[in-house]
């Protein structure tokens, strides 16, 4: 455990604010000029050049999920209310009714205004710029529990009891593939090259498909299921990015080798000593921050050792998100706190010319 942090700070505390209740979730815009944050309590706020401005105030129910469109243009938001709303600017312009389902899942297409949304064993797919759904999509084996769109948009990946089943959007008739566990696939990402999928699972492993190869790798050895997982924008020598997956108060680092008869290696990193709820890859780099709740966030340079931890929250760390350009790093606590760091930014010298 280390307690201690860096003599020189790689980020600085930039804002601080209070929502009612427990942060369930935030997002930034594609542009980073917006962070959105919810709340348990159904508070729906903006964050802009250092104000909070309110969407919607708590009513009670709570609001779980968030994400801005592709080009920043739509917001989304969905909870235990069973509806998914959606603002243009600070304008509501949709609200989808789905009650008595929850919806707490949602995910925007990379490539057009198509919004996935959970809806208890079902996906829908709605667009927004024609304003009607899609497709209504049956994951039949449970609850839906992650949705995540491929990078070019053509793959929409859903996850829950015995695995992974994955539709093409050009045609959503086509039996969908299906990545089969004999578990519950808990989180599922695809990596940002899109040539690699990964689940983190409840028996405590970790599954890695790479697109284009039938035989998935099976990583196992963990304390407990797979509550999180993060790709990195970088790669290794190898071509691959890194892979971040948490399990209780740990998180493993796999890098894949060269040889694919050998996989992925791994890389434990411990110091947190409560259960991890986030973790992120900053930007095209491998600096990794993790949020748990012991009242850290972690920053770990180069994905190895602890370089900075960030506090301020009474109990814990519920969730966090990077700025695009990873200039800021925003986290959501328990207790209703946002906090904002900013990079330091450092001078560079006088040398000689």
């Amino acid at each position: 455990m280390n307690l201690t942090t860096s003599k020189s700070k790689e980020f600085e505390e930039h804002y601080s604010g209070t929502l009612a209740e427990y942060v369930t979730a935030i997002a930034w815009s594609p542009l980073g000029d917006t962070l959105a944050a919810t709340s348990a309590a159904g508070e729906v706020v903006l964050w802009q050049d250092g104000e909070l401005t309110t969407l919607q105030s708590g009513e009670g129910q709570s609001v779980d999920c968030v994400a801005f469109s592709r080009d920043g243009q739509f917001l989304a938001v969905g909870g235990q209310d069973g509806r998914v709303k959606i603002w243009r600017g600070q304008e509501l312009i949709t609200t989808l009714e789905n009650a008595p389902a929850w919806v707490d899942k949602l995910a925007w297409n990379h490539v057009n205004n198509q919004l996935a949304f959970s809806l208890g064993r079902y996906v829908q797919v709605w667009d927004a710029d024609n304003r009607e759904v899609v497709v209504t999509l049956n994951f039949a084996d449970s609850s839906v529990l992650s949705i995540d769109w491929r990078i070019d948009g053509e793959y929409l990946a859903v996850g829950g009891n015995q695995g992974i089943k994955i539709w093409h959007s050009q045609n959503w008739e086509e039996e969908p593939y299906l990545l089969s566990m004999p578990t519950v696939s808990v989180a599922m990402g695809w990596s940002t090259d899109g040539k690699f999928l990964a689940s983190g699972n409840m028996d405590r492993s970790v599954t890695v498909l790479e697109w284009n190869n039938p035989d998935p790798w099976v990583m196992r050895g963990f304390p407990g299921k797979i509550r999180q997982l993060a790709w990195s924008e970088i790669t290794t020598k190898v071509g691959a990015p890194l892979l971040a997956t948490s399990s209780v108060e740990g998180i493993v680092v796999w890098e894949k080798l060269e040889d694919e008869n050998l996989g992925w290696e791994a890389r434990v990193l411990t110091n947190h000593v409560g259960v991890i709820n986030a973790i992120a890859f900053a930007p095209q780099s491998s600096l990794l921050a993790s949020a748990a709740t012991d009242g850290w966030l972690c920053l770990w340079n180069k994905a190895q050792e602890v370089s900075q931890i960030l506090t301020g929250v009474a109990d814990g760390f519920s969730t966090l998100a990077w700025h695009p350009q990873g200039k800021l790093l925003a986290a959501g606590g328990d207790k209703g706190e946002i906090f904002i760091w900013s990079k330091v930014l450092r001078g560079k010298g006088f040398g000689r010319s």
